[in-house]
């Protein structure tokens, strides 16, 4: 089997990044795909099985505790019913769609986005720089960031067969474009 040579580059703000792809990158982004997928489906799955999750405590408690700097911002939220009762939702069926969709691979960069989104005010409402900005639920952001970036929903995923749906005689992605930024 002759393996082709994968080329990545990408200039951003002026500076250029480049590098190659080993043979063995797609299953690595694929174990990465897999892993925090399962990992956030079966956060999920254990919540909404629960049926009893609340935020509130954690919002308006826990966080001022940490030293985040989004305190005040974490204690308005828990201070505010509505708010409340949406994360009380959001979280947990957050949690297990984003998993389902990691898993299957199917809207994976929508459901990456929204992971990357989740872990991010995890990372302020977790606040913990005692051995450094980078903690666990940093590294989970940039796994998602990763899955998303590599199009890792193609590998072995739903979204492969998605983007390549037919309308009208012509690919998904082809006619409606928009749709690479939830697919892939």
């Amino acid at each position: 089997m002759v393996s082709e040579e994968v080329q990545l580059r990408s200039t951003v703000a002026g500076f250029t990044a480049s590098g190659k792809l080993h043979t063995l990158s797609v299953w690595f982004i694929l174990a990465l795909r897999l892993m925090i997928g399962l990992a956030f489906f079966q956060s999920g799955f254990d919540k909404v099985l629960a049926g009893n999750f609340d935020a509130a405590g954690y919002l308006t408690g826990a966080v001022p505790n940490t030293g985040s700097p989004a305190t005040d911002l974490f204690v308005a939220m828990g201070n505010t019913p509505w708010f409340v009762d949406f994360v009380n939702v959001a979280v947990p069926w957050g949690e297990l769609l984003i998993g389902l969709g990691l898993i299957f691979g199917a809207f994976t960069r929508l459901a990456a986005f929204f992971g990357a989104f989740m872990m991010l005010m995890f990372y302020f409402g977790n606040w913990d720089v005692a051995h450094g900005y980078i903690n666990g639920d940093f590294a989970y952001m940039l796994v998602f960031l990763s899955v998303a970036a590599f199009g890792a929903g193609r590998i072995l995923g739903l979204d492969a067969y998605l983007e390549r749906y037919e309308f009208d005689g012509r690919p998904l992605v082809e006619r409606y474009p928009w749709a690479r930024y939830l697919l892939g």
